[in-house]
């Protein structure tokens, strides 16, 4: 199995960045798909983005297209989601996934693997 870990998260204003990384240890990461949610209180876990274990796909939600992005860097077992232009909807617990399959999905129950999570907050 693999263990995640996520940092980077914090208070930023509306239109601002932030980069956020999930660090893995355990199995051989690149053996993993990896996927970003959020989580806004009241609200389900949604999907933002995810790459797939070669890195040849990478999906993301319509709501952050253009503004995130998602990378990963197997030699540090690290995948990271790059935030732009923020906004106060973007409000959440954002936590990594992973699974261990070639595919990526933007289901979360198809990812067995999940972090504690980091809360990221854009104030208005």
């Amino acid at each position: 199995q693999v263990q995640l870990v996520e940092s980077g998260g914090g208070l930023v204003q509306a239109g601002g960045s932030l980069r956020l990384s999930c660090a893995a240890s355990g199995r051989t990461f690149s053996d993993y798909a990896m996927g970003w949610f959020r989580q806004a209180p009241g609200k389900e876990r949604e999907f933002v983005a995810a790459f797939s274990r070669s890195g040849g796909s990478t999906d993301s939600a319509d709501s952050v297209k253009g503004r995130f992005t998602i990378s990963r860097d197997n030699a540090k077992n690290t995948v990271y989601l790059q935030m732009n232009s923020l906004k106060p909807e973007d409000t959440a617990v954002y936590y990594c996934a992973a699974r261990a399959v070639v595919t990526i999905t933007n289901i979360p129950s198809g990812y067995l693997y999940w972090g504690l999570g980091t809360q990221v907050t854009v104030s208005s």
